[in-house]
C-alpha cells in the first residue's frame, strides 16, 4: 500500500491536517462527509478549488482532521493544505496553484486588544466639556 501523503494548511486560528491517498475521490472531514460538514456550498466549492485547478479530483481520498475557528478559516485552512499536499505528489503542479494563490499561507490574523482602548484600535469617546 502506497504512504499517504500528509501536509498542513493554516487560516487565522484554523489548522487543517491533510492526507491524500490514491482512491476515488472520498473526501472526509473530521470523521464526517465533506457536504455534511460544510453545508455551505462555497465553503465546499474553496476546498475543492486546488483539484479542479490541478484536474486531479477523482485521483485522491481526502481525510481531514480540522480544528480552530469558523467554517470558512477552515475551509481556506484545508485548501491550503491540500495544495501543499498535491505539490509532494507532483511538483510541476506548482506553477499553477501559485498562481493562483493556494500556496500561500494567508498570515492576516485579528489584533489584539491594548489597554486604555475599547478595542485594538477603538479610542474611548472625547467629551470637549
Amino acid at each position: 500500500m502506497i504512504e499517504p501523503i500528509y501536509a498542513t494548511g493554516k487560516r487565522k486560528t484554523s489548522i487543517a491536517r491533510v492526507w491524500l491517498q490514491p482512491g476515488e475521490g472520498k473526501f472526509v472531514v473530521n470523521k464526517r462527509a465533506l457536504k455534511e460538514y460544510f453545508g455551505r456550498e462555497t465553503c465546499e466549492m474553496v476546498v475543492l478549488q486546488p483539484f479542479d485547478l490541478t484536474g486531479t479530483r477523482e485521483q485522491f481520498d481526502v481525510n481531514v482532521n480540522v480544528h480552530g475557528g469558523g467554517i470558512s478559516g477552515q475551509s481556506d485552512a484545508i485548501r491550503h493544505g491540500i495544495s501543499k499536499a498535491l505539490l509532494q505528489y507532483n511538483q510541476d503542479l506548482k506553477e499553477g496553484l501559485k498562481k493562483a494563490g493556494f500556496l500561500t499561507r494567508d498570515s492576516r490574523v485579528k489584533e489584539r486588544k491594548k489597554y486604555g482602548r475599547r478595542g485594538a484600535r477603538r479610542r474611548p469617546q472625547y467629551s470637549k466639556r
